[in-house]
């Protein structure tokens, strides 16, 4: 049977804190003042400068605006650092709004299939109701951002500019959700009617026209062609002419993409490592691989991603953001804030029930631009955010290696450094996690 508060606790509880002086003057500074600027930890700030060993950045970092694009950014900050060097320039950027285009119309197709598929379940089922909770998310993951340039190429940013809408996503996302739900309705109902496969086609077409409609109005029309010409750093002018957006990617990814894999460490004991894992549902190309990744060590990540950028090459990563971080600051420690000291209670909980819990997820994609190392052991990590030259060290930002196993839960790296025996766990059948699972979280 439910217990009620019982007044005699409350009363002993306000005594017990009006009796406490550091309580009432926690009270007194937390009442005018941020609570995470009280709990930031002098100690460890002072500790933190941006010098690193190895950096790759020459280069000023990027924004998204008001939009859940990191991952987005995160990918063709990596892959600009290559068509800068083959273009001569110190200043490119890929067009982001071109890939944001083609996500949501190839999102909106998959979440339509999706939807289709489970149209004979209850809409209360837990899956479908997860679809429709979530019909127009800006976010995503590695294996999605190769889908997008495989599939549909890349423009040079002059070619696809910001607009209005992929600059601040919020009215056009909610513009897209209620037409998809609506479609889920609509096509939930015909299935119940019996109506077949071409029917339930048809029927999703139609809603596709106004998914491109909607796209084109709020993010212009996607270039199926361009004229690329530019003048390098030293004032030459050069011409390629006419390209497309697919000949534009093959003369300018300078990385072999579709030999990357992406890496997580999720330590839940249900989630052995060395073994392959996929999310139903989860991805937005249809037709393209499947949303995969490998479960490994945390040590091995780091490893491997320290390889890479004193190899020249940054890293795609994704993590938990709002955790021990300052954004104002650009700082990432795992012991950045001392909440136990303020509230007077001791934080226990590990990744592993971080996300079991609910307390964790992966939330934002980044790029590792540099590492400090000592004695080939990692001390701390450059990161090139997507927020803008404001923040940090002129939006570039410095996570101490105590936060990487704590909230770094994906990397991408090329398949051909990661141990043999990994390599061949990567040939493996992935085991099918639920749609809801946190390791199906969207970096946005």
């Amino acid at each position: 049977m439910p217990h009620d508060l019982a007044p005699d606790l409350v009363e002993r509880l306000t005594k017990a804190f009006e009796a406490d002086p550091t309580a009432r003057m926690l009270q007194n500074a937390v009442t005018t003042t941020s609570v995470d600027d009280i709990a930031l930890d002098r100690r460890v700030v002072t500790g933190i400068d941006h010098s690193v060993s190895h950096l790759l950045d020459d280069w000023s970092a990027t924004s998204q605006e008001k939009s859940g694009r990191c991952w987005l950014f995160a990918g063709t900050n990596l892959l600009r650092a290559g068509a800068r060097e083959k273009l001569g320039v110190k200043d490119f950027e890929f067009s982001q709004n071109h890939l944001l285009f083609w996500d949501k119309f190839e999102k909106a197709n998959h979440w339509l299939e999706s939807v289709i598929a489970t149209a004979d379940r209850d809409v209360d089922d837990r899956t479908v109701a997860h679809l429709l909770a979530t019909p127009a998310e800006d976010g995503g993951q590695w294996n999605m951002f190769v889908a997008l340039v495989v599939k549909h190429g890349l423009v040079p940013k002059v070619a696809m500019p910001e607009t209005k809408s992929s600059s601040n996503t919020r009215l056009m996302n909610r513009d897209i959700s209620t037409i998809l739900r609506q479609a889920a309705r609509d096509l939930r109902a015909l299935a119940a009617g019996g109506a077949g496969d071409d029917d339930l086609q048809d029927a999703k077409e139609q809603v596709l026209a106004s998914i491109h409609r909607l796209l084109c109005i709020h993010l212009g029309t996607p270039p199926e062609s361009f004229v690329w010409q530019w003048k390098d750093s030293d004032g030459g002018f050069h011409r390629d002419g006419a390209m497309t957006p697919l000949e534009f990617a093959e003369r300018y990814v300078t990385v072999p993409l579709e030999d990357y894999v992406c890496l997580v460490n999720d330590p839940r004991a249900t989630s052995p490592y060395g073994r392959t894992f996929t999310v139903e549902h989860l991805g937005n190309v249809v037709g393209a691989p499947p949303v995969a990744y490998l479960n490994v060590e945390p040590d091995l990540m780091k490893s491997l991603a320290a390889q890479a950028i004193v190899g020249g090459e940054p890293v795609w990563f994704g993590c938990d953001t709002g955790q021990m971080s300052h954004a104002d600051l650009g700082v990432w420690d795992a012991a950045l804030f001392d909440h136990a000291a303020l509230y007077g209670t001791q934080p226990s909980l590990g990744k592993a029930d971080r996300l079991l819990h609910h307390e964790s997820l992966m939330t934002h994609a980044m790029l590792f631009t540099g590492v400090d190392l000592h004695d080939d052991v990692p001390r701390r990590w450059r990161v090139e955010n997507s927020w803008g030259t404001e923040k940090g060290d002129k939006g570039f930002m410095t996570m101490n290696d105590s936060w990487f196993a704590e909230f770094v839960f994906e990397v991408a790296v090329r398949r051909d450094a990661l141990p043999a025996e990994l390599q061949a766990a990567l040939d493996q059948d992935p085991i099918v996690l639920p749609a809801w699972d946190p390791m199906g979280a969207l970096a946005d």
